[in-house]
């Protein structure tokens, strides 16, 4: 018995010892066809206006051939500012890209982005950037990536289906008190007092600051009908009527709406965050919002809701006003 247990423990230490000896490394072998690849570089919802963004990689052995056009064909056609980058970009130590021409500048045709290489081309990554048009609103859009070698070889890569968002999006309104300081959801734009008086059913929130002793008020958006305490100082232009319900919102920093340099944020406001927000028992004012934060809104006659994301505030003793962004969807 004594004898058998050497003998397996012995087996046992041969087995290990031969398991883990290193393998030698192999070259890989490069794969002799036209290769391609894609990644998307976007993130968050797919709005109307804003970009799509992919990074197709194309590629084949030098002695095999070399490329000779890259297409993309989308199912809805871009709206203008679609177009694919010529260039092949590497990132320096310090980050900052830098590009390459490699082919003749993108020409759009229908719904049909295509780049011409130059004859010395053998590998390349280009950027495509889709902008939504007003079309895609609500549906979804595919794209077929295709490339193109001397060697008469194609390729291509299918992607997709990507829903569009209903919502609208703008960016970088300054609200100032008081000249303007009036806002209107329907329009996702800022007026001044004659505007609103000559229209009053298009403002729905009014910008404001007071620096209230024993109150903490600072910057503030109401709805035309809050009370007067919520509005101190302010003599509406007759007719605004409307009822827009309000709720705060201290955390929700949503990328595609900031525009501050160094914060990184993986947040998104989309459709169904919209639809589903709960706007009973709501006031119809919201005080002392600070940059990085935002208020969700509902207008009076329910066809819009929103969220207002405060991108920065000035209060010097010159100047009073936020930077915000909007996320907008009809309801009704």
């Amino acid at each position: 018995m004594k004898n058998k247990y050497i003998l397996y423990v012995l087996g046992l230490f041969v087995l290990v010892f031969t398991g883990c000896k290193e393998k030698e490394y192999e070259t890989p072998t490069s794969p002799s066809g036209l290769q391609n690849d894609l990644i998307k570089r976007s993130l968050g919802p797919s709005i109307v206006g804003m970009d799509i963004e992919f990074a197709y990689a194309m590629a084949l052995l030098p002695e095999k051939g070399k490329l000779a056009s890259a297409t993309v064909t989308a199912s809805i056609a871009g709206a203008t500012g679609t177009y694919m980058d010529n260039k092949f970009y590497t990132t320096t130590s310090g980050g900052l890209d830098v590009g390459t021409v490699v082919g003749t500048p993108s020409v759009n045709s229908g719904n049909t982005t295509t780049v011409t290489y130059y004859a010395d081309i053998s590998a390349a990554t280009l950027r495509y950037f889709y902008r939504v048009p007003e079309e895609a609103r609500g549906k979804e859009v595919t794209f077929t990536f295709s490339v193109t070698s001397t060697n008469g070889e194609t390729n291509s890569y299918k992607s997709g289906p990507h829903p569009i968002r209903r919502m609208d999006i703008k960016k970088n309104l300054i609200v100032t008190d008081p000249t303007a300081c009036y806002l209107s959801i329907a329009d996702m734009a800022v007026y001044d007092a004659a505007f609103a008086a000559a229209n009053p059913s298009k403002i729905d929130l009014v910008y404001l600051y007071r620096a209230i002793t024993g109150v903490t008020f600072n910057h503030a958006l109401v709805a035309p009908t809050a009370s007067v305490e919520y509005r101190p100082g302010i003599t509406l232009p007759a007719g605004l009527t409307n009822k827009t319900k309000l709720i705060k919102a201290w955390d929700i920093r949503d990328q595609q709406l900031v525009n501050t340099t160094g914060l990184a944020t993986s947040v998104f406001v989309d459709d169904i965050d919209l639809e589903q927000r709960n706007f009973t028992d709501a006031p119809d004012f919201a005080i002392n919002t600070r940059a990085e934060s935002g208020v969700w809104v509902e207008t009076a006659d329910g066809k819009y809701r929103a969220y207002i994301y405060v991108n920065s505030v000035v209060n010097t003793a010159t100047s009073k006003q936020m930077t915000i962004g909007i996320k907008r969807l009809t309801i009704k």
